[in-house]
């Protein structure tokens, strides 16, 4: 059974969009290279279909995956999110406690993050450090860079 994950309406339809295209125009590309590598010849010895068909099976997963993400996900409603604590969809100011440095970031789903956005991942070493905590809490984080700890300045929307 997979787990639900929660998206910004926006997240969401782009997914579904992406799903489309790879339904759509990634399938009917494949058939395209199959069609012309088998029309090449001997199957037996032709690398071009054999690649053309591991392709075929690689975007049948990726759709495969994607419908199964987009089946279990769900539009939050920004009006119902608490913003008493962290929760996907916040909008945090934090503090590094050792430098002194200060971030915002929006927790977003995996799938929506983007660190040039300032968008990080609900299941990222920071944003699991995060989630629950409220403004003056401080959160100790293991990240592949070592340990570090942040101090919630704001949560926002």
């Amino acid at each position: 059974m997979s787990e639900i994950s929660y998206y910004t309406e926006k997240g969401l339809n782009k997914l579904k969009d992406e799903l489309n295209e790879l339904k759509t125009k990634g399938r009917s590309d494949i058939a395209k290279q199959i069609a012309e590598a088998r029309d090449k010849g001997d199957l037996s010895e032709n690398a071009e279909y054999d690649a053309a068909k591991n392709a075929q099976g690689h975007l049948e997963l990726k759709i495969a995956k994607l419908g199964t993400i987009v089946g279990n996900a769900r539009v939050i409603d920004k009006s119902k999110i608490d913003t008493s604590q962290v929760s996907i969809l916040s909008k945090v100011k934090i503090k590094n406690t050792k430098n002194g440095m200060e971030l915002t970031y929006t927790i977003v789903s995996e799938e929506e993050a983007d660190l040039k956005a300032q968008k990080i991942s609900v299941k990222s070493p920071i944003g699991q450090g995060l989630l629950g905590k409220k403004v003056g809490e401080k959160a100790a984080v293991t990240a592949p860079g070592g340990k570090m700890e942040f101090k919630i300045l704001e949560i926002g929307m």
